[in-house]
């Protein structure tokens, strides 16, 4: 039947795309038929043959579409390397400020600590002042600095309020209101919002080519900054004998963040290698720079050396200023690529300009010629396309339907062998529930209220049965059967996923209040078994998956024989549960079952260690309980298919 009605619609779409063709077709072979266009006279036999000398020049409408995509790139490309020179610029600029406020902290951290020692200093931090603020005052884009303020807090703070900032903390300095710490303290701090600034500027232009350079760049300059630092530390080791506690531990851990990012500044850029080599042995004192900070690293306690600390200060002053022309080369080396980079782009943009230009010069002409030959063709491809869309819209919709009705695994072997054969199940489990009083409760019932209640608890049923690995098999007006480990074979985890299903279903059910009758809490019944099956499709209209066998009228027959508020479960389940542990069970003793006779059965009591489940419930939408209607009435027609129930 199903084969006759797909036939048959498969028909009335293919008539109704022949009558939409030819009502739409009609003006245009109306029009053909004159004389003026027929090929069989002169002037029709002199204009196709026009069209088919002119076909050949259809591709250039595609070199159209290609030129006009590959401009397109070329301009993207070129705003992009624009946008890398931009954030070059600010990049270059930052790290120049962060350059003269490194030197800025050694010479003030110098100068403060010879005071402190009772020594005329040797810098004038004045001048040093005067550099800093002339290159602040050409910047051309300053980002936002966040610092901390005295009272606790951080600030974000424009040039003008840095540069006040600035020339309020250079007083306290020149009035030795500033300790060491305070003055390393501060410039670290603003060093290290410019850094993370410079970091985030890079991060943007990743994509670029140039982003090895810049990672390289920013390396070195975070490499300068530590050594800067723990500088610092080695001036306090040699002027005061010995590094104490949180001084020693930042002193090494500066120095090996140092090496680290100057080894990945190498690495990023390999000629660098061997222009660093040429810099360490032009550099007066290298040699006894790494000694003295192998000394350091040691930190044994010496006499205090003056003379020995501003020695090792002059020495890493040095070594910095030869890291920082380094830093410089490898700036005009950014600019260069970006430079060549940006007139490369600007070239490939003129060329697809012209390209562009040339084309769309002659291309009119081409696509004026081509539109009445491809007018056709386009017609039908539309009445094509539209008939596709609507069989892909029915075809989604009969799958969704399907599913709705079948197990995935089932729909899907129906789907592609058109029929599905019966299959053995050796060993599942099978769970009935049903509610007590339910015809007491109907009888006293509007049948609105009675689809709202029955819509209600099974909306619960099925959003927590979704936890377990389990299929819902049909709901027959208050009865609600479930099976595990069909269609797909889950081993012996069919049992424990029934259990604690049940146990779960029996919480929720009981704190459910009846929608029309808030004083009554719902009493539900519940019966499992475990055993073989056959399941399989029943029916060529409104076809279901059942199941079939002793096993499902045995687990009918432990819920018709339960009690309210408790799951009845064979001996059968029983061993399966005590077999894998973790479920307490209650022994009730022989029960007189109809068309079994006497049989051993337990109650399923909980799982070890857990007392009690809750769980919340929605309350279902009107349009919810419309549909469940229609639900429970087909329910009902179908009520005397599963016989082996009674």
């Amino acid at each position: 039947m199903e084969k006759q009605v797909s036939k048959a619609s498969s028909n009335m779409d293919t008539s109704s795309i022949h009558s939409l063709s030819s009502e739409s077709l009609s003006p245009k072979s109306h029009r053909c038929c004159g004389e003026s266009t027929n090929p069989a006279h002169g002037k029709g036999r002199r204009f196709h043959l026009l069209q088919m000398l002119i076909l050949p020049f259809i591709p250039i409408l595609a070199l159209i579409v290609q030129t006009a995509i590959l401009l397109n790139n070329i301009m993207v490309h070129r705003q992009e390397v624009m946008d890398v020179e931009t954030q070059v610029t600010i990049a270059t600029e930052l790290g120049r400020i962060v350059t003269y406020m490194q030197l800025e902290r050694s010479e003030v951290a110098f100068y403060v600590y010879t005071n402190a020692n009772g020594s005329t200093p040797s810098i004038d931090i004045s001048q040093r002042f005067e550099v800093t603020d002339s290159a602040l005052q050409n910047i051309t884009n300053f980002p936002p600095v966040s610092l901390p303020q005295e009272g606790g807090g951080i600030v974000e703070m424009d040039l003008t309020a840095f540069r006040n900032r600035l020339n309020e903390f250079r007083q306290k300095i020149s009035s030795e209101e500033s300790s060491m710490s305070e003055i390393l303290q501060w410039y670290t701090t603003v060093n290290a919002a410019m850094l993370d600034h410079l970091t985030n500027q890079i991060k943007e232009t990743d994509n670029s080519g140039v982003w090895r350079y810049l990672l390289a760049f920013k390396s070195l300059l975070r490499s300068i900054e530590s050594i800067g630092i723990s500088s610092v530390y080695g001036v306090n080791y040699f002027g005061r004998g010995v590094l104490r506690g949180l001084n020693y531990i930042n002193y090494v851990k500066q120095d090996a963040i140092a090496k680290d990012l100057l080894n990945g500044t190498l690495n990023y850029v390999p000629y660098l290698k061997n222009v660093y080599k040429k810099l360490t042995n032009a550099t007066k004192n290298y040699g006894s720079i790494q000694h003295k900070s192998d000394i350091i690293v040691q930190n044994i306690k010496r006499t205090p050396n003056i003379t020995e600390a501003i020695d090792y200060f002059e020495s890493v002053a040095s070594y910095t200023n030869e890291l920082r022309k380094l830093q410089q080369d490898l700036r005009l080396v950014i600019k260069n690529y970006v430079d060549d980079d940006l007139q490369h782009a600007a070239n490939q943009e003129a060329v697809g300009i012209a390209i562009l230009i040339v084309v769309l010069a002659v291309s009119p002409i081409i696509i004026w010629l081509v539109r009445n030959a491809v007018a056709t063709i386009q017609l039908y491809a539309a009445n094509l396309a539209s008939k596709a869309k609507e069989l892909k819209k029915e075809k989604k919709k009969s799958d969704s339907l399907l599913l709705q009705m079948l197990p995935p695994s089932v729909a899907t072997q129906l789907k592609q062998t058109k029929q599905v054969p019966a299959e053995f199940y050796s060993c599942v489990t099978v769970y009935f529930s049903d509610i007590v009083g339910f015809t007491e409760i109907s009888a006293v019932s509007t049948p609105l209220e009675v689809v709202t209640f029955l819509n209600k608890i099974y909306k619960l049923f099925d959003a927590r049965i979704e936890c377990y690995d389990v299929y819902k098999v049909e709901t027959i007006g208050d009865s609600y059967m479930v099976a595990s480990g069909l269609p797909v074979k889950n081993g012996n985890k069919h049992v424990t996923e029934i259990a604690s299903m049940a146990l779960d279903l029996l919480a929720g059910s009981a704190h459910f209040k009846i929608p029309h009758r808030k004083s009554e809490t719902l009493q539900m019944r519940s019966g499992a078994h475990v055993g073989p099956v056959v399941a399989g499709i029943v029916g060529s209209k409104m076809p279901r998956y059942c199941l079939f066998g002793d096993t499902v009228n045995t687990a009918s027959r432990m819920e018709s024989t339960g009690e309210a508020l408790k799951i009845h479960i064979s001996s059968d389940m029983k061993k399966a549960l005590d077999a894998i542990g973790g479920y307490k069970t209650e022994h009730r003793g022989l029960v007189d079952v109809k068309g079994k006779g006497l049989m051993d059965t337990y109650w399923l009591t909980c799982k070890e260690s857990i007392t009690q489940r809750t769980v919340e419930m929605e309350t279902p939408t009107y349009l919810q309980v419309g549909l469940y209607a229609c639900v429970v009435l087909v329910g009902e027609l179908s009520h005397y298919r599963l016989g082996y129930f009674s």
